[in-house]
């Protein structure tokens, strides 16, 4: 069997070279200036800074240059990013290792040649458009049941300004640093990290987008994951910096999106499938979370918020559906005991739906290629 030829910067950037956009006639090279490069697992990620002017009139361009880079390395999948988030600036030296925007402290140890996460297996995505739907809540007791069939399993907190992983884990304290490297605090059969475990409770994070992307790189590259089957990131919601820093940094192995049934929350849902469609990252399907109310007392079921639209959502987009979450007071009370549910209360409809949840993904994730 003949290796995989692994392409270079320079390779990529002379393909990327001979795309021109056709009214002015300037190569897209010239227009913009590469801002990340990653090849990993398959994939090649190509982020390319632009004027904000221009990001819009060349989204054609930027797809052409998809389709040049597929042509000449057949074996990959390529994307290419747009970002306006700033002008284009002159070119600039790589930052060594342990440089840029480091907002938790310490001075790095990673040589920024080298992958992230070398010992994780797959790395998963738990997205929402929008706030509100339960996406952390899901996203812990997904993991806890990841756990309880059998894979080794991290979570990893990524939303700064709303870390809830230490309260519904139940864990306090700072964790440990040996080597430069944060220490996973486990709980629940998992590793977890959080910057809520790093900064007071109360404490605002009136953060910048470059400060975001910093601790998010920091929470990825400074903390001493292991060997792991998976390793599942609560997302921040919406489609802003945080989840294009992880598409360039983490090569997410997939994206599960949590909406409610409701038509406003489905629409943002539709958003964020379409942001991991344009980063080539698989999107595993869709959870319809507070999909129906149970009453405890007559067991009378009421569809508060509607039902079955991510189901519909999932067929319209093409995309599996995961199943239905039901919305029950015990979910609620579990998350702020600090107990997921499928631990807590293993028998209960709730624990179930989460159980089928795990069982699924579980077996998407034994199918799923290694990442590196």
């Amino acid at each position: 069997m003949t290796e995989q030829h692994v392409p270079s910067r320079e390779e990529i950037e002379t393909v990327i070279r001979g795309v021109v956009e056709p009214t002015s006639g300037r190569s897209l090279l010239d227009i913009g200036q590469i801002e990340a490069c990653q090849i990993a697992a398959g994939r090649i990620r190509l982020t390319l800074a632009v004027a904000p002017a221009l990001a819009a009139h060349l989204e054609k361009s930027a797809t052409a240059a998809d389709q040049a880079l597929d042509r000449a390395f057949p074996e990959w999948r390529a994307s290419v990013l747009l970002t306006a988030h700033r002008p284009t600036a002159a070119p600039r030296p790589e930052p060594k290792a342990g440089g840029g925007h480091r907002p938790l402290g310490g001075v790095g140890n990673k040589d920024a040649s080298e992958p992230l996460l070398p010992q994780v297996r797959t790395v998963i995505a738990v997205s929402s458009g929008k706030g509100g739907v339960g996406k952390s809540t899901t996203a812990v007791n997904l993991a806890a049941g990841l756990a309880l069939e059998g894979l080794s399993v991290g979570l990893m907190d990524a939303d700064v300004h709303g870390p809830s992983l230490p309260r519904m884990l139940g864990i306090s304290g700072r964790p440990e640093v040996r080597d430069g490297k944060l220490i996973p605090v486990e709980a629940w059969g998992l590793k977890a990290m959080s910057i809520g475990m790093l900064v007071d409770e109360t404490q605002a994070m009136v953060w910048r987008g470059p400060m975001v992307m910093g601790a998010i790189g920091q929470l990825l590259g400074d903390v001493a994951w292991g060997e792991l089957d998976v390793l599942v990131i609560d997302m921040p919601p919406g489609t802003g910096d945080a989840q294009l820093t992880l598409a360039q940094k983490a090569v997410l192995s997939g994206a599960i999106i949590v909406s409610t049934p409701q038509d406003i929350a489905l629409l943002d849902a539709r958003r964020g499938v379409a942001m991991f469609e344009k980063t080539r990252v698989p999107v595993l399907g869709l959870v319809e979370n507070m999909s129906y109310f149970c009453c405890p007392n007559c067991n009378h079921r009421t569809e508060l918020f509607g039902h079955g639209g991510a189901r519909e959502e999932a067929r319209r987009l093409d995309v599996p559906f995961l199943g239905e979450i039901p919305l029950l007071a015990d979910i609620r009370l579990s998350a702020d005991e600090g107990a997921p549910i499928v631990v807590r209360a293993p028998e209960s409809e709730a624990a179930k739906a989460y159980r089928s949840l795990a069982a699924g993904v579980a077996g998407v994730v034994r199918k799923l290629p290694h990442r590196q």
